[in-house]
């Protein structure tokens, strides 16, 4: 069988497949000439992570299509529920790029409490004496709350970072199952923190000195957070959206940022991917990174090693 990794694959999930008996091909594909590559070179499963989109013209014009695989979590680039109705596999990888995204998102805090992505663009052309007076209003993690919107694998992982910043940990999910979070304490030694999520968001957000979200897209792709939530926010909250473009409302947040609201926010997805608006690039509270949440090789060999033993468990010879 063959296999289309239009967005790449590790090395590993590579030669596991091949091991298999499976034929990988890496060429990649322009979006408009998807359907027809599938056709013409026999293609029965399409791997993607975020780049490329299958969505339901793809899926009527490649009738032997057998299996769609999103290397990451978040399947909002494939109609997931069409390619079920007509009997294709789909698959993710939700346990591999968990460790990833929350060590991106620890990261931006860290940057933003100290306003390294400001200082970074002006240390060249600026006058350090000034600069020095600028950054001098810093603030440490330690000891703050963070929010935490949606505690699935990833809003877990990063409560682990957190608790061991030594940070109070608020979850806000749809479920309120309490969770066990390891906290690892140097290489050999751990504890468990438990955690009970609320579902009241608007009740804590004036509580929080930190917020990052980690949920889907909204079926109706409605937004998140808005100018209501803003407005409920502690003042100087900073954020960091790694999830989903269009779970905060971009117009909503630049005039948070403008009235003061917001000491900073971190964006790693947007809503208009791959082309985000200037507005927002350019901003000096805003820290950009171009979705690259999984982007760290451990996490790419473990998103392939994990596609690789779900499509030979359910396709293998």
């Amino acid at each position: 069988m063959k296999i289309l990794a239009n967005d790449g694959i590790s090395s590993k999930g590579k030669e596991l497949l091949m091991a298999a008996g499976f034929t990988v091909i890496t060429d990649k594909v322009e979006q408009d000439q998807l359907a027809k590559t599938v056709n013409e070179q026999g293609i029965e499963m399409i791997l993607v992570r975020s780049a490329t989109t299958v969505r339901k013209e793809v899926i009527d014009a490649c009738p032997n299509l057998k299996l769609i695989g999103r290397g990451g979590v978040g399947m909002d680039n494939i109609d997931v529920a069409y390619a079920r109705e007509k009997g294709i596999t789909v698959i993710n990888t939700p346990a591999s790029s968990s460790q990833s995204v929350a060590e991106l998102v620890m990261g931006h805090l860290f940057s933003l409490s100290r306003f390294l992505q400001d200082s970074f663009k002006n240390m060249e052309s600026g006058d350090f004496s000034n600069l020095k007076k600028k950054y001098a209003k810093g603030i440490e993690l330690r000891g703050k709350t963070i929010g935490i919107i949606g505690f699935g694998r990833i809003g877990q992982s990063l409560a682990s970072y957190a608790l061991g910043a030594g940070m109070e940990v608020i979850a806000i999910d749809q479920f309120t199952t309490p969770s066990k979070i390891n906290v690892p304490i140097g290489l050999n030694n751990n504890i468990d923190v438990e955690i009970t999520p609320t579902t009241d968001l608007q009740s804590v957000l004036g509580k929080l000195d930190y917020i990052s979200l980690h949920v889907p897209k909204q079926a109706d792709g409605s937004a998140v957070i808005t100018a209501s939530e803003f407005s409920k926010m502690k003042k100087g909250v900073i954020i960091v959206n790694a999830s989903r473009g269009g779970v905060i409302d971009e117009n909503d947040l630049l005039v948070a940022l403008e009235e003061g609201v917001i000491g900073g926010i971190a964006l790693d997805v947007y809503e208009n991917e791959p082309n985000p608006r200037k507005d927002l690039l350019n901003h000096s509270k805003i820290a950009c990174t171009p979705h690259i949440g999984a982007a760290t090789l451990e996490a790419q060999d473990r998103i392939g090693e994990e596609l690789a033993q779900l499509i030979i468990w359910q396709f293998g010879k």
